[in-house]
């Protein structure tokens, strides 16, 4: 068996339940940045792949050329956190943005919306709107009630 099976639906399930993450990248000093963004998790049974519709920033695009990989950490007020280690590399062919365009669109609530909602962001080929793609390397579930005493398990997966 695969063991990404046994954490995989159970980070899916927390993440599009959370919406948003804290983003973490880091320079090429090294430098850590954080910003909030909203990934959507594609989850076949067998691989995990975390698609991002965001603006295709300087600063993005330098950090992400320093070092390929970005800490994707979620938390709600009930403590419940996740958080996806991932190695991350942009799309800007018009089919994989068509097709992340539409993931959020026909996603489920509370974490599909419709992107053109956002400022220059009129079609998934706007110059505005790029695709990160997240390949995990290390995923964590730490349910809130863990914390609370009140039971539950942390579940951990590494590649």
């Amino acid at each position: 068996m695969n063991p990404l099976t046994a954490v995989a639906p159970a980070f899916v399930e927390m993440a599009h339940q959370i919406v948003w993450c804290t983003a973490a990248t880091v320079d090429k000093h090294g430098r850590p940045r954080s910003r909030i963004l909203h990934p959507i998790w594609q989850w076949d049974g067998q691989q995990l792949i975390g698609w991002i519709g965001t603006r295709p920033t300087p600063a993005k695009r330098a950090h992400l050329q320093a070092s390929p990989y970005a800490s994707l950490n979620y938390w709600s007020p009930n403590h419940n956190t996740c958080v996806a280690e991932c190695r991350v590399t942009w799309a800007f062919d018009a089919e994989t943005r068509t097709q992340v365009w539409d993931m959020f669109r026909s996603g489920p609530e509370p974490v599909g919306y419709d992107p053109a909602i956002v400022p220059g962001w009129d079609s998934p080929t706007a110059d505005a709107f790029a695709v990160l793609r997240c390949d995990p390397w290390r995923l964590r579930v730490f349910p809130g009630t863990v914390l609370l005493g009140q039971g539950g398990q942390v579940l951990t997966w590494r590649a």
